[in-house]
């Protein structure tokens, strides 16, 4: 049941998400930290909308663009912040990097740096929640992209005939890369390809966190009570580029600032407020302490010892 207080603590968790991913922006723009990052303001909605549906058991598998996924599953950020600094205290003790970032204890089976490649791991964990009769769901979110790979078509098949309790939900925010979704798939909606595996198939606004926390959980008991998965389309928008490197010379600013406009943060607060259980200056003070939160997990960050060169083969290989 989503509650009032539930509803307060979203809103304050996108705002979490979305600090994280601009001071991660800004570190790398100062060369602060290195390898590379993809982040994903614009689609809180998505990630803290999924997420806030589950039971404390279920689990979920990320992607290359998962910080969000991380902190709405209810990873710590200053784990998460020291791993992308390099840092011993972060969640693979700095030598992960933001694509490798995992909290088994909390039900995230991690990032994935291959397109596509946490499909097959979601089904995987599917099977084991059958077979072993644990009762937990699993939540697979990939890109618009990454429905293309085999290994979406083969995963979604064998999770059909299975009828395993995996929901499968495409971040569609408009491009793979800087190749538009539109130039990439034949059909209007990605979520079509439900019916080529007899599952349920939905197209929903991503931007909007209601209606994200409505058709996941819908899915979820349709999932846990042994009716298999389904596969959810939310259609969403990432502001920035797809990496640190990316100029976004593929795309207009018409185009951004109509995306802009549809704000998921503001979108909630404007409904939250509406219904009286919001004031604007508890949407400020909620706003303030979630970064203040973020620039505590910096200083934290900063603070921690890099690993040291004794202990760099260390759980490098299992």
């Amino acid at each position: 049941m989503i509650t009032e207080e539930k509803l307060v603590m979203l809103y304050k968790q996108m705002w979490s998400i979305r600090f994280f991913e601009e001071k991660v922006d800004e570190f790398f723009a100062k060369g602060m930290i290195h390898g590379t990052t993809h982040l994903a303001v614009g689609q809180e909605a998505s990630a803290a909308g999924a997420c806030a549906v589950l039971e404390e058991r279920d689990m979920i598998t990320s992607t290359h663009r998962g910080h969000g996924h991380c902190i709405a599953k209810g990873a710590e950020v200053n784990g998460m912040m020291a791993e992308l600094f390099g840092r011993t205290t972060g969640y693979c003790k700095g030598k992960g990097g933001s694509m490798h970032i995992a909290d088994v204890d909390k039900g995230n089976l991690g990032a994935n740096g291959i397109v596509g490649g946490g499909i097959p791991l979601a089904v995987g964990a599917a099977l084991t929640s059958n077979m072993k009769n644990k009762g937990y769901v699993v939540l697979c979110f990939f890109g618009d992209g990454a429905s293309n790979e085999g290994s979406f078509h083969e995963a979604v098949n064998l999770a059909s005939v299975w009828n395993l309790p995996v929901v499968f939900i495409c971040e569609n925010n408009q491009y793979g890369m800087s190749g538009s979704v539109k130039e990439m798939v034949n059909i209007e909606h990605i979520a079509d390809r439900a019916s080529s595996y007899g599952i349920p198939g939905l197209s929903i606004d991503g931007n909007d966190i209601m209606e994200v926390m409505n058709t996941v959980d819908e899915a979820v008991k349709h999932a846990r009570g042994g009716n298999g998965p389904t596969l959810i389309e939310a259609k969403t928008y990432r502001w920035k580029g797809h990496s640190k490197s990316d100029a976004k010379k593929y795309r207009t600013r018409e185009e951004e600032k109509e995306w802009r406009d549809k704000d998921p943060i503001a979108r909630l607060k404007e409904q939250l407020i509406a219904e009286g259980i919001l004031t604007e200056a508890k949407a400020r003070q909620l706003r303030d302490e979630a970064k203040r939160e973020i620039e505590d997990s910096v200083e934290y960050a900063k603070n921690s010892p890099e690993p040291s060169l004794d202990t760099l083969m260390e759980d490098i290989y299992a």
